[in-house]
């Protein structure tokens, strides 16, 4: 992607094209066929060379809006952060470096989230911090239980 090959022409066009080359009528459909894919490999998936992440983040988005599931959006993204940061689940054992590495996962959640979620987001990571998720704990779903206690669908 160093080409800047994935910021040239119709950036929307070229993601639905090959959204729908793929057999799905949205980002969305396709997103949700992969849970728990990381951005980045969904992107790869559409075009290694000519799709960034931040592109399907901001359709994701826009589409979350449009059916007015932001607040799914969001905890989908937690998702695919922890999923690309802790393959194997929540860490067992918060030292330093594992505090470092969670604070990097949420610090990167809370910066893709939308404004209108900022706080409901600053708020749930002030719970995942003072009472982790059991070890290995890793959601492979924007309705995974523990998400949905934090995180309910009420859009603000």
């Amino acid at each position: 992607m160093s080409d800047g090959r994935a910021w040239q022409g119709n950036i929307k066009a070229r993601l639905y094209e090959r959204v729908r080359e793929r057999g799905y009528d949205s980002l969305t459909a396709f997103a949700e066929a992969r849970p728990a894919v990381p951005l980045y490999l969904l992107a790869e998936e559409l075009g290694k060379d000519d799709v960034a992440a931040v592109q399907v983040l901001s359709g994701l988005l826009a589409e979350a809006e449009q059916r007015k599931q932001v607040t799914r959006f969001v905890r989908d993204v937690l998702v695919r952060e922890l999923s690309e940061n802790f393959p194997n689940g929540w860490p067992a054992i918060l030292d330093d470096a594992t505090r470092g590495e969670v604070a990097l996962a949420l610090g990167t959640w809370t910066a893709y989230t939308p404004e209108t979620h900022k706080e409901r987001v600053k708020q749930a990571r002030a719970v995942l911090r003072a009472t982790p998720p059991p070890p290995g704990w890793h959601p492979r779903s924007p309705d995974d239980e523990l998400l949905l206690t934090l995180l309910p669908d009420e859009e603000v």
